[in-house]
């Protein structure tokens, strides 16, 4: 039934764009790689320039990647506007060993439509994400060994994985040129991603073919769903400065919504592309009561990344470090991930890809879950590691989507005192089916 619901939703917003005429036409110093197709174009979206690059909004809110980075889409001209859409659905079966392992069959999926035109001295970009999950990840967690963040039911959510919200963004951007070499931006969206951090997983390359959230999604990437969120970012040449101010507090359970609240927290990023395949971010944020269950309890974030891209004959690889830290404002108590992700694409259907992480968890993980005693307080107070590696290929296309069957397999360490509750070599096994708008 879900799987159904799922494939309506993709078929509609298809259906959407079916009826026009298509361009072979692109903007912003950027270069569009087009195929014919009837009626709709495939559309590779890359560009020379770091600023080109970043007018194409092809990730969530402003973040940035390597100009060098393909992301393949359709598209169509609609008068003066250029009309996009690209998304992807995972149909995944996770087996996990351990005591704490679990089994389930869901779908992690997402969609973007989006629209760009050029506007007095700029580029207007209008942009909306979309996920079912809410609807294709039932009892409001997916299985994942020593996962940490938000909650379900009213209570932490320990070894599993939230669904991300039906409206992922809503988005209005509008870059000004002030000259040839300088851009300025506004961002505003009632729910949107604000400058902090890497792109986040659903949407970088390097993480493209894996259906799973890190485990240092809650040090790393997790505000990329905040509420009302109004970033200005200049650009000039190389070199990108942005700042955020947004709400602050994680989604809450009910995921079908737009929730609001004022704005309370702040972010700051830096961000540099030295050359076409390169990109650095090194951003802080100072977030206000940021997990339901600690409502008293304001966290400073601090992130680093560096992203390489190397376009290859017949496929691309990307590449990605990153660092993530979050101090509570309270107490000082610090926690730590890191990661390295690389998804090597080759013969231009097959994918292999890698995930390595290090990550500080808190004790939420020896309550399992189960509601938080009174005066419970929350620690950093164990180290883990996982190891991914997974490969896919490509099988077929059907309509403009690519449809490729793979697996994923994921081994955990654990410190001693965690060995109790997760085993020795605790492992998982993901079997998918992704399909792709391209």
């Amino acid at each position: 039934m879900r799987i159904a619901v799922l494939r309506m939703f993709l078929v509609i917003a298809l259906a959407g764009f079916s009826r026009a005429q298509a361009s072979s036409t692109n903007k912003s110093n950027s270069s569009a790689d087009m195929s014919g197709m009837e009626g709709m174009q495939q559309g590779r979206m890359q560009s020379d320039s770091f600023i080109g690059a970043l007018e194409l909004h092809v990730t969530a809110g402003t973040d940035a990647q390597p100009n060098s980075t393909p992301s393949e889409m359709l598209m169509r001209q609609k008068g003066s506007w250029m009309l996009m859409l690209h998304g992807e659905a995972f149909i995944n079966d996770i087996q996990q060993s351990g005591p704490r392992g679990a089994d389930k069959l869901f779908s992690t999926n997402w969609i973007m439509p989006m629209a760009q035109r050029k506007l007095a001295h700029g580029t207007l970009t209008l942009r909306t994400m979309l996920s079912l999950e809410p609807a294709t990840v039932t009892g409001e967690r997916y299985p994942e060994l020593l996962q940490q963040g938000e909650t379900a039911f009213g209570k932490a959510i320990v070894d599993g994985q939230h669904p991300h919200n039906f409206f992922m963004e809503v988005a209005a951007i509008y870059d000004y040129h002030v000259s040839d070499n300088s851009v300025l931006s506004f961002y505003a969206a009632p729910v949107g991603d604000p400058a902090l951090g890497p792109p986040a997983y659903p949407h970088r390359t390097s993480a493209s073919e894996n259906p799973i959230a890190p485990l240092g999604h809650h040090l790393e990437d997790s505000t990329h769903i905040s509420d009302d969120v109004v970033t200005f970012g200049i650009t000039h040449g190389i070199f990108r400065l942005e700042a955020s101010g947004f709400h602050g507090q994680e989604p809450d359970e009910y995921r079908w919504d737009i929730d609001a609240g004022k704005i309370d927290s702040w972010s700051t990023r830096f961000t540099v592309n030295p050359g076409r395949n390169w990109s650095f971010q090194y951003s802080i944020a100072d977030l206000t009561a940021v997990e339901a269950l600690f409502p008293h309890e304001d966290v400073r974030r601090t992130t680093a990344s560096l992203i390489y891209n190397r376009p290859l004959h017949r496929g691309n690889w990307d590449s990605m470090l990153l660092w993530g830290r979050n101090q509570s404002l309270q107490d000082g108590n610090v926690g730590n991930a890191y990661l390295l992700e690389s998804t090597l694409r080759f013969f231009d259907k097959n994918n292999v890809w890698t995930r390595i992480e290090n990550v500080d968890r808190t004790n939420e993980l020896l309550l399992g879950e189960r509601f938080l005693p009174a005066g419970f307080v929350e620690r950093y107070f164990a180290r883990v590691q996982a190891y991914t590696f997974g490969y896919d290929r490509e099988v077929g296309r059907a309509r403009h989507m690519s449809v490729a069957p793979g697996a994923q397999f994921t081994t955990y360490a654990v410190p001693n005192t965690l060995s109790p509750s997760y085993g020795s070599h605790s492992f998982g096994v993901v079997a998918f089916l992704r399909v792709r708008v391209d």
